[in-house]
């Protein structure tokens, strides 16, 4: 069992939140499209963070605990590999990796794999990315590998937390907005009533925001089914709903067998 990368840099975004910058022991970067996802791995044996709840049964020590997660680094960017975790109380891995501080060491698979991509989708389409949590982490590889600043194709983002502190990579987005005429940035919140000074954005669910057409006005000429490419991933509820309210509105769900302009990548 070999723990063949390092943690670079450890980033807490909230006590349930970090961003975590891999580098692998040989320094050599896997190649990877913007989307895709890897596996992280520690043994038994690591320790695990108070936050979490009691293990009810022990794994073995020297066993691997692998889980994939998707990658938020640029696929160009060869200094890191970059993860946003959100901690599962319960779960076997995410206690371990929160554990972990610069100079820890951690498995990272070798093979870097998914369909979650741009590749298929038109060059002139526009893109609409809707999220909740850290459903967000392949599309912040897509902006930062794809993203033409001020380009004719439009990106947009709908990212949904229960709290303001919950919208990770919030000050890069709202940077990308201001600067890229091309690119809307939607956070949106359900629980305002519990922030700590007064919200002043959204609210609601993403789900809402999608319906209220919001994205149209920053962009030249709304979304539809002619000129828009639409990617769901995070909570399984939400991309149902999506899915049923994008296919009244004549949008199709993608499959290798019957391309379409809906495209998915469930969370958990």
């Amino acid at each position: 069992m070999e723990l063949n990368a390092i943690v670079s840099q450890r980033i807490s975004i909230t006590p349930e939140l970090i961003i975590l910058r891999v580098v692998p022991k040989s320094g050599e970067l896997p190649d990877f499209k913007a989307g895709q996802f890897a596996t992280l791995g520690l043994p038994g044996s690591a320790p695990r963070i108070e936050l979490a709840d009691p293990e009810t049964i022990n794994p073995e020590p020297d066993k691997l605990i692998r889980r994939a997660y998707s990658i938020a680094s640029s696929s160009v960017n060869k200094e890191y590999i970059e993860f946003y975790i959100t901690i599962v109380r319960s779960g076997a891995l995410t206690p371990r990796l929160f554990a972990l501080n610069p100079g820890s060491e951690v498995f990272l698979g070798k093979k870097f794999t998914g369909m979650f991509t741009l590749d298929n989708i038109p060059a002139e389409a526009n893109i609409v990315m809707i999220s909740t949590g850290t459903g967000l982490a392949p599309y912040m590889s897509m902006l930062r590998s794809d993203l033409d600043c001020g380009g004719r194709r439009q990106f947009a983002i709908i990212h949904g937390a229960r709290h303001s502190w919950d919208l990770g990579y919030r000050s890069e987005l709202i940077t990308m907005d201001n600067m890229c005429s091309n690119f809307t940035y939607l956070p949106v919140i359900s629980r305002p009533s519990e922030e700590l000074i007064r919200w002043g954005g959204l609210s609601g669910y993403v789900q809402d925001i999608w319906q209220q057409g919001l994205i149209a006005d920053g962009w030249p000429e709304p979304p539809d089914t002619d000129n828009t490419h639409l990617f769901l991933c995070g909570n399984p509820a939400m991309i149902d709903q999506m899915v049923e309210i994008l296919e009244m509105e004549g949008f199709t769900e993608h499959s290798r067998k019957n391309p379409g302009t809906i495209h998915l990548e469930r969370y958990w």
